[in-house]
C-alpha cells in the first residue's frame, strides 16, 4: 500500500501539506532544503514540511541527499514527548539510504555519488525525513545493490536492534530456541530472520492473520497473542526478545531456561530483575547503537538473501504527518518508510 491509497481514516490530519517557509535561511540566499519539522510536541498535527538550511558535513561526517527514510515507534514518541531528545524545535528519524554529495574533512571511506544506508547516531542524531543529512562516516554502509532505496531505509534501526539483542547480546546459537514478542513488526520481523540465520528455533507472538506471514519469514511455531498466554506452556526458551516491555517482560520471565537471556527493548516493570535473579536468568534492557560492523552484516546478510525488509506502506515526505498516524496505530506489518528522492 502507497501514500495514494491509505484507509479514509488517514485523511486527517493532514498537517505536512502546506510548506513553512518562515525560516531565516530561506531568506538569506544560503542552501536550503525540506523537512519535516517540529517545533512543539504533540499529535502529528505538529508536524509542518519546512524550508531549512541545508547542513554542511563536518570532520568525519558526510552529506547524504536522501531519498527514502524509515520510520520507528521511537519517532512517533519523539514526536510527542520530551524522552532522550531536546524541547524542538527538532526534526526527527533515524534511518536513511541516500546517495553521498559531499564528505569532510578526514573522510576516506566514501566519495560523491556512493550510495549508503545507515543508522544516525542513536538518540541524538535525529534528522533523516528531510532532503539531506550529515551523519558520521562510520554510521555508514553501501547499499546492498540487490534492493531499493525504499527497503533499505526500512533495514537500520530495526535490524541493528534484532541483531545487537540477539547476536551480540544475547550470543545466539544453532540449536537453541528464541521467543519474539511481536513477531510481526518492525524489529520482529527482521529478528525472526537473523534467529533463523543463526539456527534457532523460532516463536513469534502475533495476531493470528499473521501468522502466515511470520512462517514465511520461518518461524517454526506462532502464538496468537490475542486469544492464547505464551506462559501457559511447557517449553522454555534459551532467549526472549521482548518488543513490549512493562509487565510482559516480567511474564517472560517464567519461560526462559535457567542461564536463558531476556532482551527487553523497553523497560520491564519493578519486579523484572528481581524475578529473573529468582529464575536464574540474565535479563536487561538494550538502547540500539549505530555500528558500521552491524550494517555491513546486515548488508551480508542481505546479498546472501537471508533478510529483507517487508515494507507495507510508503509516504512521501509531504505526507509524513499521515505516517505517523498509522504508525500509531500499531497494526503495522513489517515497516512505514517515507520517500523522499
Amino acid at each position: 500500500m502507497t501514500s495514494t491509497d491509505t484507509p479514509e481514516n488517514l485523511n486527517s490530519p493532514d498537517p505536512a501539506a502546506a510548506t513553512d517557509s518562515s525560516h531565516p535561511a530561506a531568506l538569506d540566499g544560503a542552501p536550503v532544503m525540506l523537512a519535516l519539522h517540529q517545533t512543539a510536541l504533540g499529535g502529528p498535527e505538529v508536524l509542518h514540511l519546512t524550508e531549512l538550511p541545508r547542513p554542511a558535513p563536518g570532520p568525519g561526517e558526510i552529506l547524504v541527499a536522501v531519498h527514502a527514510a524509515g520510520l520507528n515507534p521511537t519517532d512517533f514518541k519523539h514526536r510527542a514527548l520530551s524522552i532522550f531528545l531536546p524541547p524542538p524545535p527538532l526534526t526527527l528519524g533515524w534511518d536513511i539510504s541516500g546517495t553521498v554529495v559531499e564528505t569532510g574533512f578526514g573522510v576516506t571511506l566514501f566519495q560523491p555519488g556512493d550510495e549508503v544506508f545507515g543508522m544516525l547516531p542513536y538518540p541524538y542524531g535525529a534528522g533523516s525525513h528531510a532532503e539531506y543529512v550529515t551523519g558520521p562516516t562510520r554510521a555508514f554502509a553501501a547499499k546492498p545493490a540487490g534492493i531499493d532505496h525504499v527497503h533499505a531505509a526500512a533495514l537500520p534501526l530495526a535490524a541493528l536492534t534484532a541483531w545487537q539483542a540477539l547476536v551480540e547480546t544475547a550470543d545466539l546459537r544453532t540449536g537453541q530456541r528464541v521467543l519474539i514478542h511481536a513477531a510481526a513488526g518492525g524489529v520482529g520481523h527482521l529478528a525472526v530472520q537473523i534467529a533463523k540465520e543463526r539456527g534457532a528455533h523460532v516463536t513469534g507472538t502475533a495476531s493470528a492473520p499473521k501468522h502466515d506471514f511470520l512462517r514465511e519469514l520461518g518461524a517454526d511455531a506462532c502464538i496468537d497473542y490475542r486469544s492464547e498466554d505464551f506462559t501457559d506452556t511447557e517449553e522454555r526458551y534459551d532467549v526472549v526478545l521482548d518488543t513490549l516491555g512493562g509487565e510482559n517482560a516480567t511474564r517472560s520471565v517464567d519461560v526462559l531456561r535457567p542461564g536463558g537471556v531476556l532482551v527487553s527493548l523497553l523497560p520491564g516493570a519493578e519486579n523484572t530483575l528481581a524475578a529473573a535473579e529468582k529464575a536464574q536468568v540474565r535479563a536487561v534492557t538494550l538502547l540500539v547503537e549505530h555500528d558500521q560492523a552491524g550494517m555491513r552484516a546486515v548488508a551480508e546478510l542481505v546479498h546472501r538473501g537471508r533478510l529483507r525488509a517487508h515494507v507495507s506502506s510508503t509516504f512521501p515526505l509531504a505526507e509524513g504527518a499521515r505516517a505517523h498516524v498509522l504508525a500509531e496505530a500499531g497494526r503495522t506489518t513489517g515497516k512505514l518508510v517515507i520517500t523522499v528522492r
